[in-house]
C-alpha cells in the first residue's frame, strides 16, 4: 500500500514536471519565435496568420477541447491518463505568459531548444504511462473510428500542420520546425531510456566449437550463455547455438574470442536498447 502511494506521488511529480517543461518550451521558444513544431502550439503558429487569434488562447482551448473529445470517444482509461497534464498545461502556460523572459537568440537555436525541452517534458509524462494529450488525440480518435494506423494518421496530422505553415510563412519556416521535431524525438527517446538499463548486444553463435567458445566466454568475459538446440534447414544437421548478451564494451572481447577459436562460426548480432536482469540492472564490476 505504501509502495503504491509512493509511486502515485512520484508519477504526479513527473507528470507535473514534464508538463511544466512542455509549457516552458511553448512560452519561451515556440510561440515567440513562431516555430512550426508538432502539437497544439505548432498548430496555433501555423493557423494564426489566417485567423489572427491569440496563439496562447488557441493552444489552451485546443488542449481542453481535445481532451473532452478524446474522453467521449476513447473512454475512461484515456481520460484518467490524460487529465492531469491536460489541466496543468493551460495553467502553466498562462502563468508563464504573465512572467515573460526576455530572451533573444537565433531562431535555429530557439527551434532546437524548444524540441529538447518539449521532448524531455513529454518523455517524463510518458514514463508514468500517461499522455500529454493535445494533437495526439485526433489520430487516436480517427484510428478508433476507422481502424487506420495511428502512425500514418500522426504523419498526416503533422504534414497538414507543416503545409499550413508553408502557406502562411515559407519553406524555411517549415525546415526550421523540422529541427524542433527531430530534437523533440531525440529527447523523448533519451528520457524514456534513462535508468532503464544499458545498451547491449544480443549475440547468437553457431559453431562446431561451441563448447570451447562457451568456456572462454564464461572464464574470460565473465558472461553466462544459453544453449539452444538448432537444426540446419537444408542439411538437417543438428547442433548447439550459443546465446549470449554482452555490454558494448564486452562485445569487442567476444568477437575476438570467436575469431580466435572458430573464424568460420556463424554469428548473428542484434543491438538491444535495454536489458533487465543480473549483470545489467544489478551492479557488476566487469561491465
Amino acid at each position: 500500500m505504501q509502495m503504491m502511494r509512493k509511486k502515485r506521488i512520484t508519477d504526479l511529480i513527473l507528470i507535473l514536471g514534464g508538463t511544466f517543461l512542455l509549457a516552458v518550451s511553448v512560452e519561451m521558444f515556440i510561440l515567440p519565435y513562431n516555430i512550426l513544431s508538432g502539437g497544439v502550439a505548432g498548430l496555433a503558429v501555423a493557423l494564426e496568420p489566417f485567423f489572427h487569434f491569440d496563439k496562447l488562447m488557441f493552444a489552451n482551448i485546443s488542449v481542453i477541447g481535445l481532451f473532452v473529445a478524446g474522453s467521449f470517444v476513447l473512454g475512461k482509461d484515456f481520460a484518467r491518463n490524460t487529465l492531469i497534464s491536460s489541466l496543468a498545461y493551460p495553467l502553466f502556460t498562462t502563468i508563464l505568459s504573465r512572467h515573460p523572459v526576455d530572451l533573444t537568440i537565433e531562431p535555429l537555436l530557439a527551434s532546437f531548444y524548444a524540441g529538447l525541452l518539449g521532448g524531455a517534458g513529454i518523455g517524463l509524462v510518458m514514463r508514468t504511462g500517461a499522455s500529454t494529450g493535445g494533437m495526439d488525440i485526433p489520430p487516436l480518435i480517427i484510428h478508433k473510428l476507422t481502424g487506420a494506423k495511428v502512425s500514418t494518421l500522426v504523419m498526416i496530422t503533422d504534414a497538414l500542420t507543416v503545409m499550413a505553415g508553408i502557406i502562411a510563412y515559407d519553406l524555411s519556416a517549415a525546415l526550421l520546425g523540422l529541427i524542433s521535431v527531430m530534437a523533440s524525438g531525440f529527447a523523448i527517446q533519451r528520457v524514456l531510456e534513462a535508468g532503464q538499463g544499458v545498451h547491449v548486444k544480443n549475440v547468437q553463435i553457431i559453431s562446431d566449437h561451441w563448447e570451447e567458445i562457451k568456456k572462454e566466454i564464461e572464464t574470460t568475459i565473465n558472461r553466462g550463455t544459453t544453449l539452444i538446440d538448432v537444426q540446419g534447414g537444408y542439411t538437417g544437421t543438428k547442433r548447439k547455438m550459443l546465446l549470449c548478451v554482452v555490454s558494448e564494451l564486452q562485445y569487442v572481447q567476444l568477437t575476438d574470442v570467436i575469431r580466435r577459436i572458430d573464424p568460420q562460426a556463424f554469428v548473428i548480432i542484434t543491438d538491444t536498447s535495454d536489458m533487465l536482469g543480473e549483470g545489467f540492472t544489478y551492479s557488476s564490476p566487469n561491465i
